[in-house]
């Protein structure tokens, strides 16, 4: 184990600094999909509905609504970065305030796109 662990304790900016990282990995996840995307609808009718199909199941939404969730907080915490670029917002309370609104605006932001993609028939 490191030794590190039995000295920190969890806190909101350490989450926000591991959720920046994680959603980062999944916009790669991201992209993977984006060119199985193009790929299928190259190779024609048959790979394009099969690609679809997992699009479309249960599943294939959860892992889209995971990547909107994604997207959304990776911008809003290169926002917040962008702010601390110019030398402000590194108060602690300050920092808290930042990650609580950089987790709430991705749920929120996706939880409107998906609202819309499900009432306009696009989901």
């Amino acid at each position: 184990m490191s030794p590190h662990l039995g000295v920190w304790r969890w806190h909101l900016t350490m989450l926000a600094s591991i959720l920046n990282r994680a959603t980062g990995v999944a916009l790669y996840v991201g992209a993977l999909i984006a060119a199985w995307w193009a790929v299928a609808l190259a190779l024609g009718p048959e790979a394009y509905d099969t690609f679809l199909a997992v699009g479309g199941s249960w599943f294939g939404k959860l892992v889209m609504f995971g990547l909107t969730v994604s997207y959304f907080y990776h911008l809003a915490a290169g926002l917040r970065h962008l702010w601390w670029d110019g030398g402000r917002g590194f108060a602690l309370r300050t920092a808290n305030q930042s990650a609580v609104a950089a987790i709430v605006f991705a749920l929120f932001a996706s939880v409107i796109v998906w609202a819309i993609a499900f009432a306009t028939g696009a989901a």
